[in-house]
């Protein structure tokens, strides 16, 4: 999806998605990780934590914090695990895409720009492990859905990130994989572009006056 072209430069404000565009993302390496952790199968812990709504409120920031977060995750997991082997494991799962980093860096050199992934309070603490290249980027601005007690596709967590850093959202140009998450920015008044290969995203950049 191309965005919206405005006036030159009219964005003042860049928002990056971070798992399968920033970064390569494989769940199944997390879980044959939590097999030979747990001497379980899969079937014993994925539908606790992942699709039963846990997950999807830890991401809107239930629970608030990294301690509460372990904790219920260990209890869904339904053994022991420390936050140095759960950051071990996410970090494992992912690979960075360099060409999209250097979109991103090249963005952040000529806007305000954050980072803003759906995801609970520990693997905001974690970041620095799991995307250094990303922190590198954006930062302190390197956040999680949780911090803003939403997540993605609402387009309340747009419009508060948005406020926290004084942007109007009109101005703001996000980039995402998923469509409904595009549809939830763009109902919170962002420019969106749907992420599918770096050159789509430099075409898009450049449609908006950014120089990648």
């Amino acid at each position: 999806m191309m965005p919206l072209i405005r006036d030159a430069r009219a964005v003042s404000f860049v928002l990056f998605d971070m798992d399968d565009v920033l970064y390569d993302f494989d769940h199944e390496v997390r879980i044959a990780a939590l097999e030979r952790l747990t001497g379980r199968g899969r079937d014993t812990f994925e539908h606790a934590i992942w699709h039963s709504g846990w997950e999807t409120a830890a991401e809107a920031g239930d629970p608030a914090t990294p301690e509460a977060y372990l904790a219920g995750f260990a209890e869904r997991l339904g053994h022991p695990i420390d936050a140095g082997t759960w950051t071990a494991i996410r970090a494992a799962m992912m690979r960075p895409r360099p060409a999209a980093l250097a979109l991103a860096s090249a963005a952040a050199e000529q806007a305000d720009a954050a980072l803003l992934t759906n995801n609970g309070m520990l693997l905001k603490a974690a970041l620095p492990v799991c995307a250094p290249e990303a922190v590198e980027i954006f930062g302190e601005k390197s956040h999680v859905s949780a911090e803003f007690g939403a997540r993605k596709p609402d387009p309340d967590v747009f419009l508060r990130i948005c406020a926290r850093y004084g942007h109007d959202p009109r101005r703001t140009f996000f980039i995402d994989d998923r469509p409904e998450n595009i549809e939830g920015a763009e109902a919170a008044g962002l420019i969106a572009h749907l992420y599918e290969t770096p050159d789509g995203l430099r075409r898009a950049l450049r449609a908006l006056d950014f120089e990648v």
